[in-house]
């Protein structure tokens, strides 16, 4: 007979009970088949593991040293079993998160960060900045598991897109700006800004700069970058943007939660909602990356943008996807 982890269960309530019908009623069974399997037990072993006694049993030296081993063999067997149920329900195991600079300063991430920390503390948890289209291609290559970005790829076959909200820009400008140091602080019409040269962040193609250039578009101008060769005027991090706002080689549109970042020579200054622009944050993953714990994170970002949507939605916003007003959550 070789020895079963039910064997075990049945030796462990005997030695707890110091009594065979008191631990068949334990277990649930009737105390003469208790009773055989004990004995097969010590057959199996060629060792006694009990004393009978006149009202119960007592454990042998060897009985003691079985008992130690037979516990620390069950309870390895649930640590074992509960390890397998987290992993199953995405509470253990590994994430790789990517994050874009800009999206660090909404409250929804470090919000959804926490609470997906909450609930699955045990993940062993990497986070890595980097700029959408770097962190599109780390997903592609299996070197990223989820990301928040500014853009949506082009080929949704291999990166699957989750919208999470619509986020309005503000003006950056640099505090000596004409601008910047009028008394009345109500909100710039972007069509008067024509003449201006924008600090555009990233390449074209993401989601800061092209949500610049179509809200420009629409004010009906062409925004001026300036001389590329001569200065560096378009920026590859929003740390630099803003560097270049106060230095005053220009002005740039960025996303409002960015006003939370104080930079000596910066003043930010609302956009009129006629024309004003807008960028999404997204979450973005591999659709054949079937992990649980991607899954259960997937989840909790999605439950966490349910708190910022806004009660009432601003007009106007451009850049935005069709169908999507700025600040509202996706039904998807």
């Amino acid at each position: 007979m070789a020895i079963e982890f039910r064997h075990l269960r049945y030796f462990i309530a005997v030695a707890e009970e110091s009594h065979i019908t008191r631990a068949a009623e334990r277990l649930g069974m009737q105390q003469p088949p208790l009773s055989q399997q004990i004995a097969a037990i010590e057959r199996q072993l060629g060792v006694q593991l009990f004393r009978r006694k006149a009202r119960g049993v007592e454990l042998t030296d060897a009985g003691c040293a079985f008992l130690a081993e037979a516990r620390a063999t069950l309870g390895h067997l649930d640590r074992l079993v509960e390890s397998t149920r987290r992993a199953a329900r995405g509470e253990q195991g590994r994430l790789c998160v990517g994050v874009t600079s800009t999206a660090t300063f909404h409250p929804l991430v470090p919000s959804a960060l926490r609470a997906f920390r909450k609930t699955c503390p045990l993940v062993d948890f990497t986070l890595e900045e980097c700029m959408s289209n770097e962190m599109v291609e780390r997903l592609r290559n299996e070197r990223m598991d989820v990301a928040f970005i500014r853009t949506s790829p082009a080929d949704s076959r291999e990166i699957a897109v989750v919208p999470l909200l619509d986020e309005p820009m503000v003006l950056a400008l640099p505090s000596d700006h004409p601008l910047a140091q009028l008394h009345d602080q109500s909100a710039i019409r972007l069509q008067s800004l024509a003449d201006e040269t924008f600090i555009l962040y990233g390449p074209p193609g993401t989601g800061m700069y092209d949500a610049t250039i179509t809200a420009c578009h629409a004010a009906g101008f062409n925004p001026r970058v300036g001389n590329l060769a001569a200065s560096t005027q378009q920026a590859p991090r929003v740390a630099s943007t803003l560097s270049l706002v106060a230095a005053g080689f220009g002005i740039s549109c960025v996303p409002s939660s960015l006003q939370r970042m104080t930079i000596f020579g910066v003043v930010y200054r609302a956009l009129e909602a006629s024309v004003r622009p807008c960028v999404r944050l997204n979450l973005a993953s591999r659709p054949t990356n079937q992990s649980s714990v991607v899954k259960r994170f997937i989840a909790v970002v999605r439950e966490t943008a349910r708190d910022f949507a806004a009660p009432a939605k601003p007009d106007g916003c451009c850049g935005n996807a069709p169908g999507q007003d700025a600040w509202t959550l996706s039904d998807q």
